[in-house]
């Protein structure tokens, strides 16, 4: 069995790459030629309530792979320098069922998560959008600022975080890596979205802490860091006001508070979902209709996303 390590990961499946990979997978899923089963989720009996363990399988047929990405998200090790999540994706080859390889998860998380946020954004941002807020300046943020940047012009990037001096390093790191675009390191929220087109919500918030009004008309929201029933980044106005599109119409609606809970509170319905990735990607929705309208794409992560990278790398690296 192939090991495919996080160093590997890193080199071998590049942003531009990982969009297209992304951009296949979301087609045959919404083809029906490939599948995935519910994300099943176990907090650990430790004492600590906050550590979890995570299972998401995924099918990708009977001439290609199946398997499943398994990590554990434990929010203290970042108090010891140590990734909050961390695991590995199991792929099988269909034919046999034999393991083929063991790809560390971590990376490949990094990578497809932005790289799903990237196609949307393509999809669903302003052509000539230049500015990007990235809130929160944790692991995902240095990836989103990567692939996003492979699909619009930016010029400026705006960054939040609560730990201010994280935020400050995050940016004093951006600026030696892209010396070409202009970073800003904001004190608030609202300062941090007022003059974005693009706005990526990267936390584990458990309330709402973007507001509509703070965003001008034409944004397009990447809503990324949460994937509980109970957690949520938008605020329901928010919601309200924007064209929603989501990964997965089921995930999204067991899963996700930036949708669950302004549908309880009855702000919205699941008829404010305009259309899936998958939707956009095989033109059986239309995306962005004018410069006006402001997008969310609310996503909590899927199974097939990872199996496709780890097909990807497995096939890249020398495996049949």
């Amino acid at each position: 069995m192939k090991f495919i390590k996080y160093e590997e990961v890193i080199n071998q499946l590049s942003f531009s790459e990982a969009i297209q990979v992304m951009k296949s997978c979301f087609y045959d899923y919404e083809q029906g030629q490939i599948s995935q089963s519910e994300r099943r989720v176990e907090c650990l009996p430790d004492g600590s309530t906050q550590n979890i363990f995570a299972m998401m399988p995924a099918y990708l047929g009977s001439k290609r792979f199946f398997g499943a990405k398994m990590i554990t998200a434990f929010p203290g090790n970042r108090t010891q320098g140590l990734p909050s999540h961390q695991g590995v994706i199991l792929l099988f080859e269909s034919t046999n069922g034999y393991p083929v390889a063991a790809i560390d998860a971590n990376a490949v998380t990094w990578i497809r998560t932005a790289a799903v946020s990237a196609l949307a954004t393509d999809y669903l941002a302003k052509a000539d959008a230049m500015n990007l807020t990235l809130i929160g300046a944790g692991q995902q943020a240095s990836s989103h600022l990567a692939a996003i940047k492979s699909v619009r012009p930016l010029r400026r990037v705006f960054v939040y975080d609560l730990d201010q001096d994280r935020s400050q390093a995050f940016v004093a790191q951006m600026r030696q890596t892209y010396p070409e675009l202009k970073f800003f390191h904001c004190s608030t929220v609202e300062a941090a979205v007022c003059d974005s087109e693009i706005i990526c919500t990267l936390t584990s918030s458990k309330e709402p802490f973007l507001k509509g009004e703070w965003i001008a008309p034409g944004t397009h929201v990447n809503a990324i860091g949460t994937f509980t029933p109970t957690t949520r980044e938008l605020t329901s106005h928010l919601m309200e006001g924007s064209r929603i599109y989501v990964d997965d119409y089921g995930a999204a609606l067991r899963e996700s508070g930036d949708l669950l809970l302004p549908i309880q509170e009855g702000v919205i319905t699941t008829d404010a979902i305009k259309g899936t990735l998958g939707e956009l990607v095989t033109e059986k929705t239309v995306g962005r209709s004018s410069d006006l309208e402001i997008t969310v794409f609310n996503a909590v992560g899927l199974a097939i996303e990872d199996l496709c990278c780890a097909e990807y790398l497995f096939q890249k690296t020398g495996g049949r």
